[in-house]
């Protein structure tokens, strides 16, 4: 993300009720938490309704029943919602992570071949090579008509772009891989949650789901979600599309409709999501994300304020730039209050007391108002979360019109990047014993301080060639790349880019920086990858080579 523009967080008001301050102007702050000042999230979208549900009548699970109860009674309906092939269904979060993505491959030209294996990281060839390829990298026939996936069977068709490598990495679930560290993040999160909120008879107030399957159609995750046919998210270049009615979800809020249909108030989403992006040590197109939701009833949010009973969550008022046009300013600085208490109190778990907070108004297509939590760690002001109260169109489809709520995101591999000082995501997916083996703890809100495993030295090179006239993007070149060199691949950049004065042809040149994170790289073995990236390019993407 970029960082926001803004200087000190400003001193936050201690009203004794969030009511308190109710015609100040701005909502009050939580505990220890500043607001300061606003950065823009591009053009706002259009507000409309697009991809809402007639409400239909829906199980309402009884407020004394919620969490671990609440998410037995539901655990059935759930699932079934999840596995459904309709259209049901919030960003380094993914509420609070920009959906910069990229690229279009058409899978009917695509052809697997057989993994090449350097030193313990597979490379998987996709693609068919010149006759300058050695045999090593001859190409299988094609695939068949449908993608084979969990036990299912996706037909193929134009829009299908998802590749072999990024298939290879569905089902590995790290999150829920014992002492894997996106696993003890997402079990310190889920540890605090149970502990702080519970419900009416004792159980946790928050149901929690983290095996919920990565596919998706297009209306879980873009219809139900209120964002529009146009918005740029929905782009085949920055998606993995299985066919032009299923994809592999870009984000857990894919299934925030479902759960709340199904009758759940309070819960927590964990999975690993899919989005074409750019090649460095800090982004990978499969990463991990928790979502949390939290619904409130008129007698919820007041039953604790004086005089609580004369307010209402509700109103045929006017949108403005800090309510929604049906809902009260009591109710939104109320639930505004409690989002930002709750995550406050969560960080503070997570990085310890004294830690410094600021918020950042921001613009999301599912919330509004919407917040993004920056952090100031280790003397850098870090952005670690978004947020927001919900739009009460996608709750009212839901079925849940009674209720007013709020929704936040995070990304998990950013949090242990953070946590653990892991400088390369890559290792995320490591099966080395001298990086697991660090994260072995007898509890897991045990410090662990990750001791950096030896750093091989990188081969660096570039390639250079002249982009067709149509249909290309720096993404499709990225997931061919991330095909061909794997893991690899440390980091791919654009370095020089160039018009022909007469043609107007545009020349691109990328810098390629490889590197093992378990061994030294032989020239030999990075001229032959580095050669088939070359061939594909030109036979793949319609490149004319300059190499």
């Amino acid at each position: 993300m970029l960082p926001a523009q803004m200087g000190p967080p400003a001193k936050p008001p201690s009203p004794s009720c969030p009511l308190q301050s109710l015609r100040s102007g701005r909502p009050p702050q939580a505990p220890g938490v500043g607001l300061a000042g606003t950065w823009g999230r591009g053009r706002p979208l259009p507000d409309s309704g697009s991809g809402t549900r007639t409400p239909a009548p829906r199980p309402r699970a009884a407020a004394s029943a919620r969490g671990a109860s609440g998410a037995a009674r539901a655990a059935t309906a759930a699932a079934r919602a999840a596995s459904e092939p309709r259209g049901t269904s919030f960003t380094d979060t993914m509420m609070a992570a920009p959906w910069n993505f990229m690229r279009i491959v058409h899978c009917s030209k695509t052809v697997l071949s057989q993994g090449v294996q350097i030193g313990g990281i597979t490379s998987d060839f996709g693609h068919a090579w010149s006759r300058t390829i050695t045999s090593s990298f001859a190409a299988k026939p094609p695939t068949s008509n449908t993608v084979e996936l969990l036990g299912k069977s996706y037909p193929r068709d134009d829009y299908c772009n998802v590749t072999e490598k990024i298939l290879s990495k569905v089902g590995k679930n790290l999150h829920n891989q014992r002492y894997h560290p996106l696993w003890l993040v997402k079990e310190r999160i889920k540890d605090h949650f149970y502990k702080q909120y519970i419900g009416r008879f004792g159980t946790p107030l928050f149901s929690v789901y983290d095996a919920l399957s990565p596919v998706v159609t297009v209306e879980q995750n873009f219809d139900s979600l209120l964002i529009p046919q146009d918005h740029p998210s929905r782009r085949k270049r920055d998606n993995y599309y299985m066919n032009r009615t299923h994809m592999l979800r870009a984000h857990t809020s894919a299934h925030q409709w479902d759960l709340m249909h199904s009758g759940l108030d309070a819960f927590l989403v964990v999975g690993d999501v899919y989005r074409r992006d750019t090649i460095d040590s800090s982004h990978s197109p499969v990463f991990h994300q928790m979502e949390g939701v939290r619904l409130f009833s008129n007698h919820e949010l007041f039953s604790n304020i004086r005089d609580g009973e004369s307010f209402q969550l509700f109103e045929q008022g006017h949108r403005t730039a800090h309510k929604q046009e049906m809902h009260t300013m009591e109710a939104v600085r109320l639930v505004e209050f409690n989002l930002k208490q709750v995550l406050t109190k969560l960080v503070t778990h997570l990085f310890g007391d004294g830690l410094e907070i600021r918020w950042v108004d921001c613009y999301f297509p599912f919330t509004h108002p919407s917040f993004e939590m920056e952090i100031n760690f280790q003397g850098e002001w870090m952005e670690v979360l978004g947020c927001g109260v919900m739009e009460q169109k996608l709750v009212n489809s839901a079925g849940a019109e009674e209720k007013i709520g709020w929704a936040f995101g995070l990304g998990l591999e950013r949090l242990a990047m953070i946590l653990y000082d892991i400088p390369d995501i890559r290792l995320f997916w490591s099966e080395d014993e001298r990086f697991l083996k660090q994260f072995t703890v007898s509890h897991v809100n045990q410090k662990v301080q990750f001791q950096p495993l030896s750093k091989y030295p990188p081969l660096i090179n570039d390639i250079s060639f002249w982009l067709p006239s149509e249909k290309y993007s720096e993404n499709d070149f990225y997931d061919l790349v991330r095909t061909i060199g794997g893991d690899v691949v440390e980091k791919v950049v654009l370095i020089d880019e160039f018009t022909h004065p007469k043609t107007k042809k545009v020349s691109h040149c990328y810098r390629i920086t490889y590197r093992h994170l378990e061994r030294t790289l032989t020239q030999v073995e990075v001229h032959r990858l580095h050669q088939a990236i070359e061939e594909s390019a030109v036979q793949e993407l319609g490149v004319e080579g300059r190499f």
